[in-house]
C-alpha cells in the first residue's frame, strides 16, 4: 500500500500538539494518516454558489488534506437533510425524529456523486481508501462506477438499526445493496454488525459466515472494531501544566463538593434530560447529600439549524433552571450547564477533578468521553464511571457502573453508589477499565482495520449465529 486515502464529510484541522480541540476521531484518522503518508479529503465545512470540484490542498505534520466547498443546497439536503434529518436519528433508533424526504435523499446521493468525482484524480492505483461514517454510505459505490479497483473499507462510527427500524426509510434496499462495493465494513461492537448482517439475510437472503457476509456474487468482509483513544497521550495530559491548572481551579470551584461531570455534544441521542431528571431524583431522595454535591454538564451545541437540536436546548436549559430553582441555596447551584467547548487539555484537567463522570447517552455508537474520563483519573484516587449499557464503550469497559439511561432510578441509585464507593473499589474498577482503553487503543484499531482493509488475517471475537438470533 503506497498510501490510506481517508475520506469523510469533514476534514479536521491538523494541529502538532496535544492541547488541541480536536475530537477523538480526527486525532485518531491523523495518526493512522501519518503512518501511511495519507491524504484526508473531504467538505471544507464551507458554501459556494456554484459546485466546480476545485480542491484546496493544505499539508502539515506530515498529512496532506484536500477539501472541496458545496453549493448551500447540498448542504441543506445532504449534511443538513439526509445525514442528519434522516439517518442520525434513525441510526440513533429515533424514529420519531427521522424526516424521509426525496429531495433530501437525491441531495445526499448528489454529494456522493460529487465527492466521488473530486476524489477519483487523487486516487493512486495501490492507495487503500478508508471512507468514514453514514455521511458516505454510497460513496464506494460510485467510485466502482468511476472504475476505481482499489481496496475500499467504510467504517460505521454510530449505531446500525434494528431491521425493523431500517425499513422505515423508505430507499433502505438501495442503501444496503450500495455497501457491497466495499471490501470491509468496521463496526464498534457486535451488536451493530450483526443489525446489518441481519438485515441482508432476512430481507436479501444473503448469508454470513467467518466473519464474510455473502449476497449473490458479491461479498463483505465484516469486522468488530471497537475505535479507542490514545491512552497514554491523554493520561500525560492529564498530568501535563493546562490540566493541573484546570484542575487546582476546580477544586478551588468546588469548594470541597463532589463534582459530577458530564460532556456531550448538545444531542437528543446523549440522554441528557433523562440525565437531568435522574440527578434531580438523586437530589430529592437524598436530602442529606445535596449541598455536597453539583453537576457540571458541559454541552457544546451542535446543527442548529435543525429543529431538533433547538428544541433539546430548550427543554435541557428548562430542566436545569427548574431543578437550581427548586434545590439551589445562597451558596450553592446543582448544575452547572455550559453551552460551549473546551480544548482537551482543560477538559482532561476537569476529568481528573472529577468524583463521578455521568456517561449516559440513550444510543451511541462508541462514546470517547467515556475511556479519556477513565485514562484522565488519578492511579490512588480515581473517579468513578457511569456508563450507558446503551454506550457501545459499555462492552469493553464493564467495571463502570453500567446503568439504564431511560430510569432515573437507576442513575440516582447509581450517583448515590459511586459517591459512596470505598477507595479500594474505585481503585480496582479503574484498573481493570484502564487495562482495557490501554490495550486496545487508536493504534489498535486502526491497525486491525487497516489489516481487513489490506486483506491480512485479523482475529475475530467470539459472534453469534446469526441463524440463532432471533428476528428483531
Amino acid at each position: 500500500m503506497s498510501r490510506l486515502v481517508v475520506v469523510s464529510n469533514r476534514v479536521a484541522a491538523i494541529t502538532g500538539g496535544a492541547a488541541g480541540s480536536q475530537g477523538g476521531l480526527a486525532v485518531a484518522l491523523t495518526a493512522a494518516l501519518r503512518e501511511y503518508r495519507g491524504l484526508w479529503f473531504g467538505w471544507s465545512g464551507e458554501i459556494t454558489d456554484e459546485f466546480t470540484g476545485q480542491i484546496n490542498f493544505q499539508r502539515q505534520n506530515g498529512v496532506t488534506t484536500a477539501t472541496v466547498d458545496l453549493e448551500e443546497q447540498d448542504v441543506e439536503e445532504y449534511y443538513d437533510g439526509y445525514a442528519n434529518r434522516t439517518l442520525w436519528p434513525l441510526f440513533h433508533y429515533r424514529v420519531d425524529l427521522a424526516e424521509y424526504e426525496r429531495e433530501f435523499a437525491e441531495g445526499y446521493q448528489r454529494a456522493n456523486e460529487r465527492f466521488a468525482d473530486t476524489v477519483l484524480p487523487l486516487i493512486e492505483p495501490d492507495d487503500a481508501i478508508w471512507v468514514q461514517d453514514y455521511h458516505m454510505i454510497p460513496l464506494g459505490a460510485e467510485l466502482r462506477k468511476r472504475g476505481c479497483k482499489n481496496r475500499i473499507g467504510f467504517f460505521l462510527h454510530t449505531p446500525w438499526p434494528p431491521r425493523r427500524l431500517l425499513l422505515t426509510l423508505p430507499e433502505a434496499n438501495e442503501l444496503v445493496a450500495t455497501m457491497f462495493a466495499y471490501d470491509v465494513i468496521g463496526f464498534h461492537t457486535d451488536e451493530w454488525l450483526q443489525s446489518f448482517a441481519e438485515f441482508v439475510i432476512f430481507e436479501n437472503g444473503g448469508t454470513f459466515e467467518d466473519g464474510i457476509l455473502r449476497l449473490g456474487d458479491k461479498e463483505i468482509r465484516l469486522l468488530v472494531c471497537p475505535i479507542g483513544i490514545d491512552c497514554g497521550e491523554f493520561a500525560s495530559l492529564a498530568r501535563g501544566e493546562q490540566a493541573q491548572k484546570t484542575l487546582e481551579q476546580m477544586r478551588v470551584s468546588a469548594n470541597n463538593r463532589a463534582m459530577i461531570v458530564g460532556v456531550d455534544r448538545l444531542d437528543y441521542s446523549k440522554g441528557l434530560e433523562a440525565r437531568f431528571l435522574g440527578y434531580e431524583r438523586f437530589l430529592r431522595e437524598n436530602p442529606d447529600e445535596r449541598k455536597e454535591v453539583f453537576l457540571l454538564q458541559i454541552a457544546p451545541p451542535s446543527r442548529g439549524t435543525v429543529e431538533a437540536y433547538q428544541d433539546i436546548r430548550g427543554s435541557l436549559e428548562g430542566i436545569a433552571g427548574r431543578v437550581n430553582g427548586a434545590y439551589a441555596d445562597l451558596d450553592w447551584v446543582p448544575i452547572r450547564y455550559v453551552n460551549h467547548g473546551y480544548p482537551r487539555d482543560v477538559l482532561a484537567g476537569v476529568y481528573r477533578a472529577a468524583r463521578i463522570g455521568l456517561v449516559t447517552p440513550l444510543r451511541d455508537g462508541m462514546n470517547l468521553v467515556a475511556k479519556e474520563f477513565v485514562a484522565a483519573q488519578d492511579p490512588d484516587d480515581p473517579g468513578v464511571l457511569i456508563l450507558s449499557r446503551f454506550a457501545g464503550a459499555a462492552v469493553q469497559l464493564k467495571d463502570a457502573l453500567l446503568v439504564n439511561p431511560y430510569s432515573a432510578e437507576e442513575v440516582a441509585d447509581a450517583i448515590r453508589t459511586a459517591l459512596a464507593m470505598p477507595r479500594e473499589e474505585r481503585i480496582r474498577r479503574w484498573k481493570a477499565m484502564f487495562e482495557n482503553i490501554q490495550n486496545e487503543d487508536v493504534v489498535w484499531w486502526r491497525q486491525r482495520f487497516t489489516q481487513a482493509l489490506l486483506g491480512e488475517p485479523v482475529p475475530e471475537p467470539e459472534v453469534l449465529e446469526i441463524s440463532n438470533v432471533a428476528q428483531r
